[in-house]
């Protein structure tokens, strides 16, 4: 493809991402305390949140074998993919405990995000991209894989805590306590911001920024209803806790 071609259609990628940000201000996403009816045919949460989340590691890694590395940095950001990807298709699935349906709807949709979004990732980084060795030890690629792994932490502790809310045989919501719940009331979305951010600056790409952007666009507006929820659900919910970034919003 050609590269002038391949600027042109992450920039509209991005576009559309904006556009998203703000719909999903005034309808959210129709799953987990969000569902709704319109949404149409639910299955196994277990089964949709594999369907929707396989494209993004398999893609990358067929693109991998067809291009093959452009530089130890590409093999570094594919690994940091994969170590994300691979925990939220094969591993997080199974932890959740009675996860309501998922809509197939959103699994759809979700799997032809991840298909482009890999897809633009992994065309840069193993067939335009060529990354010298010195990049590796450049200050944006060690902030970046570090900001990666910050959040990737993050999100994971969040959900750790999110999985100990409840006792066996329990339903409903409770108040999380305890770490970053803290200080946001989604701190599993800040981290995966945070992740995406620092993948963007380590690969220091266009589709690498297009996807922090898509990220933050499916996020934050999520991470809003949320708090909204929680305030109206828990007249003790505390009062100091923001929807995403500690102390300001």
């Amino acid at each position: 493809m050609n590269p002038e071609l391949f600027r042109n259609l992450v920039l509209a990628w991005m576009g559309v991402a904006v556009v998203t940000f703000v719909v999903l201000f005034f309808v959210s996403a129709p799953y987990g305390r969000h569902a709704r009816k319109w949404a149409g045919p639910a299955i196994s949460a277990r089964l949709g949140w594999i369907l929707m989340e396989l494209p993004s590691p398999a893609v990358l890694a067929v693109l991998f074998v067809l291009g093959g590395a452009k530089g130890a940095a590409s093999v570094v950001l594919l690994l940091l993919w994969l170590l994300h990807y691979v925990q939220r298709t094969f591993v997080y699935p199974f932890l959740l405990k009675n996860p309501k349906p998922w809509p197939i709807s959103m699994s759809a949709m979700g799997a032809c995000f991840n298909l482009v979004n890999a897809g633009m990732n992994g065309y840069w980084l193993f067939f335009l991209a060529e990354y010298p060795a010195s990049w590796l030890t450049d200050p944006r690629f060690i902030i970046g894989v570090a900001l990666f792994l910050l959040g990737l932490f993050t999100n994971l502790w969040s959900d750790a805590i999110l999985r100990r809310l409840r006792k066996p045989g329990e339903t409903g919501y409770k108040i999380p306590r305890g770490g970053p719940w803290e200080l946001v009331s989604s701190p599993n979305y800040l981290g995966e911001i945070v992740e995406w951010c620092g993948f963007a600056l380590a690969s220091w790409s266009l589709p690498g920024l297009a996807f922090a952007v898509w990220t933050i666009a499916n996020l934050a507006p999520r991470a809003r209803s949320h708090h909204s929820w929680y305030r109206s659900q828990f007249p003790d919910y505390p009062a100091r806790r923001k929807a995403l970034v500690p102390m300001i919003w």
